[in-house]
């Protein structure tokens, strides 16, 4: 049982970084039905200007706190500045194109920033400084670490944040008009344009937290780390019911505890044919089944089909 308890808390971290991801890519296709590929991209950029601010005052003598705080807020200038431009620039002309347009150019701006990135930071791994305490707490049998904590913390208190952001306010409401109907909302004094880049710029911050706690717990950042989150997170987010905003949560978080678990019995499952790092069948395996048994996801609505 030890086992089980310490798979789950992995797989509660795991599952919060998945679930900040993920509402980037559910808020995007909720409001202008585009599946951000790019989105990955971004928690990568996150993560290495994070690396970069934090080393760079690294020898300052500010504490570890600090030093990851003010990483983490240029990070998020950063990816906001950079996921705006993208959706001006790669998106915007194309919002009445046919689908495949912009699909095939979100694939194009994700080879583009990760290209970009190699070019910037060079291609080899950065190892992640560890900033907070590395004495892990012991709750009986399973530890967690601090690192651990403070993500599960700051993803708490973020997704109840949008959470308020998206239902209480001015702009929430407005994010609701613009993705029941665009044109509708236009003529209510709605501006479709500021709340789809302020919708991007939301999802960007997102992603560079996501960033920075993803390079914080495995203790390295790439030009290529941002792919296989940004799957995974777009996965979880199909997973709990694309466009649905309490579905990208629960699909992130779901999406980590099968990892997680997935990869502590794996071996044993298969009788040691099959190790950790095999991990990945269980989630896209989940995922099959989901989409056969509900196609709209865990939480996403039925549509009844127009006569």
């Amino acid at each position: 049982m030890e086992t089980f308890f310490q798979q789950v808390i992995n797989g509660l971290v795991l599952g919060s970084m998945y679930a900040l991801v993920a509402l980037g890519y559910t808020m995007v296709y909720g409001i202008i039905n585009l599946i951000n590929f790019a989105h990955g991209e971004i928690l990568m950029i996150g993560a290495l200007t994070a690396w970069t601010v934090i080393t760079f005052l690294g020898g300052s003598g500010m504490p570890g706190w600090l030093l990851m705080a003010t990483g983490l807020v240029c990070a998020i200038v950063v990816c906001c500045v950079v996921n705006f431009s993208v959706e001006k620039i790669a998106y915007r002309p194309l919002r009445n194109a046919p689908r495949l347009a912009p699909l095939i150019t979100a694939m194009g701006m994700s080879l583009l920033l990760q290209t970009l990135a190699m070019v910037i930071w060079k291609p080899n791994p950065k190892p992640f400084p560890q900033l907070l305490p590395v004495e892990p707490i012991n709750l009986g049998g399973p530890v967690i670490s601090v690192t651990q904590v403070v993500i599960l913390a700051t993803t708490c208190v973020l997704l109840a944040g949008l959470m308020f952001l998206v239902n209480k306010t001015k702009l929430g409401r407005a994010m609701r008009a613009t993705a029941e109907n665009p044109r509708v909302a236009a003529l209510m004094g709605v501006k479709p344009d500021f709340v789809i880049s302020a919708t991007f710029v939301i999802g960007a911050a997102l992603a560079a937290v996501a960033g920075l706690m993803w390079a914080a717990n495995y203790g390295t950042a790439q030009h290529s780390m941002g792919f296989m989150p940004g799957l995974k997170a777009f996965t979880a987010a199909v997973l709990g019911g694309i466009g649905n905003l309490a579905g990208a949560m629960v699909g992130g978080v779901l999406l980590g505890l099968i990892e997680a678990i997935g990869a502590g019995y794996l071996g044993q499952l298969t009788g040691g044919v099959l190790g950790s790092h095999y991990a990945d069948i269980f989630a896209f395996v989940a995922l099959i089944l989901v989409l056969t048994l509900r196609p709209s996801g865990l939480l996403g609505e039925r549509v009844a089909d127009r006569a």
